[in-house]
């Protein structure tokens, strides 16, 4: 069912690519929204994982430098028969974990500094069993062409803006008022109501897969306690300590939000109530 639900979201967020397209620009601006649709796929298939690594400056982590990080996803990757992802650290004190790549043959996994100095072994485990579920589920994938086509319709928002701020839609004569007037709505409605819509149907794609790895990541680390009690002291430590550059275009790869904000933007979070999650994790029998 989430796949399903998965899929039409974002089919849905290509549509909306496309709609955007074709109120600004008649058939020619669908024809170049579907093709700029292709060319992000093509791109966030291809480089996501470098994009994302180099974006916060992660660095190979080595089996001597944390052992009980191999430990575990070595653990967790034979036993759920799945090839070893490379690891990564980002050195912040901010303690947090992410996972990218096209498939789990491309996958990597990167923690931070932080979260190694915090964490006892069970919620380390927790904590990998979750992002190696996004990188079985092929999630990484998903919520990055999301969150890139997301990006896009922002772009022709903000480009609806400009031309509004400059005077888009202003003709001479009463023979193209009517047409003015119509396209002069279209802006203003691509301009207010898109970025909103963008950003609901991206939310709901990555608040479905953080709950599937919560609970996949439970089921493969053999218990949901350790996952649950790191989900805690995650939430507390974000906001203790801001992850320092935080992009809100990745920030739903995080398995906990990285940006801070008040309690009306966290109904705009990319991720699911801390709280909700835990009273999940906590209610589960395996």
């Amino acid at each position: 069912m989430n796949v399903l639900k998965t899929g039409l979201l974002l089919s849905a967020l290509t549509a909306l690519l496309i709609f955007i397209g074709s109120l600004m620009g008649g058939s020619q601006g669908a024809v170049i929204a579907f093709a700029i649709a292709l060319a992000i796929n093509f791109v966030s298939y291809w480089f996501s994982d470098k994009i994302v690594l180099a974006m916060y400056r992660a660095k190979p982590l080595s089996e001597a430098e944390a052992p009980q990080v191999y430990r575990a996803v070595r653990e967790i990757a034979t036993r759920d028969q799945i090839p070893m992802p490379k690891l990564y650290w980002v050195a912040t004190k901010t303690p947090n974990a992410f996972a990218t790549g096209r498939s789990p043959k491309r996958a990597a996994v990167a923690v931070t500094s932080g979260l190694l100095e915090i964490m006892t072994e069970e919620e380390l485990k927790g904590v990998l069993a979750h992002e190696l579920s996004h990188v079985k589920n092929r999630d990484t994938l998903v919520m990055t062409i999301a969150a890139a086509i997301a990006g896009a319709i922002m772009m022709l928002a903000r480009m609806a803006q400009w031309s509004l701020w400059m005077g888009g839609g202003r003709s001479r004569g009463d023979s193209n008022r009517s047409s003015a007037a119509l396209q002069l709505v279209a802006m203003l409605l691509i301009a207010i109501l898109a970025p909103l819509a963008a950003m609901l149907i991206q939310m709901a794609i990555s608040r479905t897969r953080e709950y599937g790895a919560d609970d996949t990541g439970a089921r493969l680390a053999g218990t949901p306690h350790g996952l649950a009690s790191a989900l805690e002291k995650l939430h507390q430590a974000a906001r203790d300590y801001p992850l320092p550059n935080a992009n809100p275009a990745t920030a739903h790869l995080f398995i906990v939000n990285p940006l801070t904000a008040g309690a009306l933007m966290n109904l705009f979070s990319t991720h699911p109530p801390v709280a909700e999650r835990v009273r999940r994790l906590r209610a589960m029998r395996l």
